[in-house]
């Protein structure tokens, strides 16, 4: 029997080794597109993805710092940490495709989703060679487990997995990004600062994913879009909603001010 869509999803998520995780999430994407994998089907995913031995999972104070201006130190810092979210994220990419085929979603759900974990995939392969280039590797430093439990989290609803996964997190991703480039390019890195201009410009794209799908969903159950995210955000994200917002970005991929701006206000 051929593979279904979901059952390649549940073998990205069970590959502990990141290349091979990425290699993993490209073949899958692109069989996707291709029609060489075209049944959905069902498959049970794992709680958590499989890791590999190192890096250790650490508290977020534990891990080291992201100075850029540290020198070649703090670049590798802070690309490792990068290379970290985005293995997170192809394994958040897929896990949305695997854990939700019970919701009754059209087809274009499932395609959004993989083209973001090929996405996600190559995003960690750039980021990981730019690390290779400076002598280090994805694995040399500690990481934290923040996005992992944001997901645990959110994995019994599909509407909370998308407030906090895309909405949240992938949406600081744009606030945060473009001030990491312009102190890379005043430290003259500019291949690192090219890496990360081509990570925030399609993730605008993947919180607009997010922005999307939620709102289908909010529709499909009659709720009301804006308040239910408001309460969703509350109710499963254990950080802060905080400015300074990339509202241009977050406008981009649909996301209005509306949403979140209550949020970071206390509201």
């Amino acid at each position: 029997m051929e593979e279904t869509l979901s059952q390649a999803a549940v073998a990205v998520l069970n590959t502990p080794d990141p290349a091979a995780k990425a290699e993993a999430a490209r073949s899958t994407a692109e069989a996707w597109r291709q029609g060489t994998i075209d049944r959905i089907g069902s498959a049970v995913p794992p709680l958590r993805p499989a890791r590999p031995a190192s890096p250790a999972l650490r508290p977020p104070r534990e891990v080291p710092r992201r100075r850029i201006n540290s020198g070649s130190p703090g670049r590798v810092a802070l690309l490792h940490a990068l290379a970290h979210i985005e293995l997170n994220a192809i394994d958040l990419a897929f896990d949305i495709v695997a854990r939700f085929t019970g919701e009754d979603l059209p087809r274009d759900f499932f395609d959004d989703w993989v083209a973001v974990g090929g996405d996600e995939a190559r995003h960690y392969r750039m980021l990981a060679g730019r690390l290779g280039e400076l002598g280090a590797c994805y694995g040399d430093l500690p990481a934290h487990d923040g996005l992992w439990q944001a997901a645990m989290e959110t994995a019994d609803d599909l509407l909370a997995r998308l407030a906090v996964v895309p909405l949240v997190l992938e949406a600081r991703g744009l606030d945060v990004t473009p001030p990491m480039i312009d102190r890379l390019r005043g430290a003259g890195d500019d291949r690192s600062a090219d890496i990360l201009q081509t990570i925030h410009d399609e993730e605008i794209g993947h919180v607009a994913a997010g922005m999307r799908w939620f709102r289908f969903v909010c529709e499909k159950r009659g709720r009301d879009a804006a308040r239910t995210y408001g309460a969703l955000v509350r109710n499963h994200f254990k950080g802060r909603i905080k400015p300074p917002f990339n509202t241009a970005s977050r406008e981009a991929a649909g996301l209005p001010a509306s949403f979140y701006e209550p949020l970071a206000a206390g509201g």
